[in-house]
């Protein structure tokens, strides 16, 4: 069975992500920060769909725990695919950029950029062996588009899709996806803009876009969800 990682997988995209790849029988090295949720979204995986699922609590911005995704995902056959999902804000809630905390900015970065630009490191002799490795990048709108308060966290996506699209050039015998999801109702983005009450989709409504990739293994890229499930690319 094919093997994924995906980071920031205990609830939101990454966990719809993780549900949809189970059903289609894929054994899955999940990360989050918080292990009881980890867990628990680890054991229902496993249970209604009886595929191999590794739950490993931890920081990605830690080379440790970096490397226990990578090591947990060898013991269970190689790395087909990984997901960098897991994200950081910088603020919460979002602030204009004359108030954001360097801190803060320096931990979207660390999380958003660096930590998913080593885990690639980290796995890449795993993908590179993989008959058909993928590497998926989850970015956002705001890293193409100028939203106000959304600044530091747009920048941070900005930088992680340009190393997607370097990256892609310089693995040809990968695929590189860096993925906008578009609007999703996530606890993300409740922290970043908790005043906003407006309906947004569930994570799980975008999933078919990632399948989509999977499926048809277009060339590397960035690519919208809302074009992918409308048919376009």
């Amino acid at each position: 069975m094919p093997v994924a990682i995906i980071t920031g997988a205990s609830k939101g995209l990454g966990r719809a992500l993780a549900e949809a790849l189970a059903a289609r029988g894929w054994d899955l090295v999940l990360d989050a920060r918080t292990p009881e949720v980890l867990q628990e979204t680890a054991s229902g995986l496993r249970d209604t769909h009886g595929t191999r699922v590794t739950a490993v609590p931890g920081d990605v911005t830690d080379a440790g725990h970096r490397a226990e995704l990578v090591a947990a995902a060898w013991k269970l056959g190689g790395v087909d695919l990984l997901v960098s999902n897991a994200s950081a804000l910088g603020a919460e809630p979002l602030l204009r950029l004359e108030s954001l905390p360097l801190e803060g900015l320096r931990r979207a970065l660390e999380v958003n950029v660096v930590a998913a630009l080593a885990l690639v490191q980290e796995a890449l002799t795993l993908l590179r062996a993989a008959r058909t490795g993928a590497v998926v990048t989850v970015s956002s709108d705001a890293a193409a588009e100028a939203y106000e308060t959304w600044g530091g966290y747009g920048a941070s996506k900005a930088a992680l899709d340009h190393l997607a699209a370097v990256l892609g050039e310089e693995e040809p015998g990968l695929r590189v996806w860096a993925v906008d999801p578009g609007d999703m109702a996530t606890d993300l983005y409740a922290a970043a803009v908790p005043d906003d009450d407006d309906p947004r989709p569930a994570p799980a409504s975008v999933v078919p876009a990632f399948l989509r990739l999977l499926d048809e293994r277009p060339a590397s890229g960035r690519y919208g969800a809302p074009a992918l499930l409308e048919g376009r690319r």
